[in-house]
């Protein structure tokens, strides 16, 4: 029997459509015996499928969310006529005003522990915490950190158990995974929107000292600060921080602080009520093309040491100036910072284990971290005399001293803290620099420099300072 061509075509249809339908019932009956990660990572395939729901995750999330409000006095500007006698006797004027503020936050704890931004709570002397439910709490400060813009505060709960959000482990997070941000957006009311983390490990972006960013494009706007990043898990993955904007409103790039830099935080807060913050004692610089195919690296990874404190925690594990730091904790760095992060997310006394390249061998460390070495509260000097100082108050800097205010801890010299009113210094020097030379001779100490103002009689002083980074020298003729 001849079949004409048109025949074979509507045969052909059909066979290919009854093949398709077979293979998909076969992938449908196999579907369960296939490993959790492929389902997991598996498009859609049926229309209640992409149908589903984030509702049930935002019902278990959301009552952990809060909104945290503040409220601060600050001086007004003062009339010119503030003093006259005469428009005095129509009434006071006001000198003070209350600022208020909000954000969002996060309980972390059942007991009325809540984390949320520095920023948010900065300044402020007054703390209000409102649950989703409507329910209002006086709120205590606990802990203000700036140097990672996170903030602690405790409500009394009277014995009532609060939901809260369980850390994830942020060493798992991926680009793509989908995310809520949870928060109260220009004061709107708590508001959830969804994306996924677009980038992770982001140092670059100058929002805090201990930089090591997760980027979101779920839309976070102005008031979300505080607010919870929660995963499909239901647990927070990070706390939203900033955006990148012109316009202040969101262009779908997103900060947050990862929770484990969350919970050290957290910890330190509630069981030392101080956050102690370890180093590795090294600085470095990023590999780069050049460098990595000079080390024989197939790739620009690693951060090269290029200085080691003697005695400190990276001198003691045995590393060296010229060795390129792989890996800490078996997490990749790139550059300084994110080797940095990923010491202060650890306590002092705990070991964190550096995967290290030397001399085109890869080596092990593990390093003790400890805090770093002298007193963060250093003793303050007010120097007095015939000298281009005088009147200026000064402390030795130490890795400390340095590391508390947000200075390179290898730094040495003495630092001009304060500089008290009418003196002959403010005409020299700033607070914030350091005294690095005085007629040729190096200042180290304190010691050093008190010696050499008490034995140098000269009305011609030349002196060398670091202002800001940069290296500024003079004459002056008193």
């Amino acid at each position: 029997m001849t079949i004409s061509p048109p025949m074979t075509k509507h045969v052909s249809k059909y066979l290919v459509a009854s093949l398709t339908a077979v293979v998909l019932l076969v992938a449908i009956a196999l579907l369960p015996l296939l490993p959790a990660s492929a389902q997991e990572e598996r498009m859609p395939a049926t229309q209640g499928e992409i149908e589903l729901t984030f509702a049930p995750l935002v019902r278990q999330a959301a009552p952990a969310v809060v909104n945290v409000y503040t409220k601060r006095v600050v001086q007004a500007n003062a009339s010119p006529f503030a003093n006259d006698p005469f428009f005095r006797r129509f009434g006071s004027m006001p000198r003070e005003r209350v600022e208020s503020s909000l954000g969002s936050g996060v309980i972390v704890a059942s007991d009325g522990v809540v984390v949320t931004n520095n920023h948010v709570i900065d300044g402020a002397t007054e703390f209000r915490v409102v649950l989703n439910d409507r329910r209002e709490y006086e709120a205590e400060l606990v802990l203000a950190d700036e140097r990672t813009d996170l903030a602690v505060l405790k409500i009394d709960t009277e014995g009532e158990t609060l939901a809260t959000l369980p850390y994830a482990d942020t060493r798992d997070v991926e680009v793509g995974d989908l995310v809520l941000a949870i928060g109260n957006p220009f004061g709107v009311g708590q508001t959830v929107t969804n994306g996924i983390i677009s980038a992770t490990a982001r140092t670059d972006v100058g929002i805090s000292d201990f930089a090591f960013f997760l980027q979101t494009d779920a839309a976070v706007n102005p008031g979300n600060s505080g607010g919870a990043l929660v995963n499909t898990k239901g647990e927070l993955v990070g706390v939203n921080t900033a955006i990148f904007s012109r316009s202040g409103g969101s262009n779908g790039i997103g900060f947050a602080i990862p929770s484990e830099m969350v919970k050290r935080v957290v910890d330190a807060a509630i069981n030392e009520g101080r956050i102690t913050r370890p180093w590795l004692g090294l600085k470095g610089q990023s590999v780069t093309y050049d460098m990595a195919k000079t080390q024989g690296l197939d790739r620009p990874v690693g951060v090269m040491v290029t200085e080691v404190y003697d005695d400190g925690p990276s001198d003691d594990a045995g590393l060296r100036r010229g060795d390129v730091v792989l890996s800490v904790d078996g997490r990749e760095v790139f550059d300084e910072r994110g080797m940095k992060f990923l010491a202060a997310i650890r306590a002092p006394g705990e070991r964190a284990v550096l995967n290290v390249l030397r001399g085109g061998r890869e080596r092990t460390f593990r390093v003790r971290l400890a805090p770093p070495p002298g007193a963060t509260e250093a003793e303050l000097v007010l120097l007095e005399g015939r000298h281009p100082f005088s009147g200026a108050e000064v402390a030795e800097l130490s890795p400390a001293l340095a590391e508390e205010i947000g200075r390179d801890p290898f730094d040495s010299g003495v630092l001009v803290t304060r500089i008290l009113r009418g003196a002959y210094a403010r005409r020299i020097v700033r607070p914030g620099d350091i005294i690095r030379t005085i007629n040729g001779e190096t200042i180290d100490s304190l010691d050093e420099l008190n010696a050499l103002l008490g034995s140098v009689d000269t009305r011609t002083w030349e002196i060398g300072l670091d202002r800001n980074g940069r290296r500024i020298t003079g004459t002056v003729r008193l």
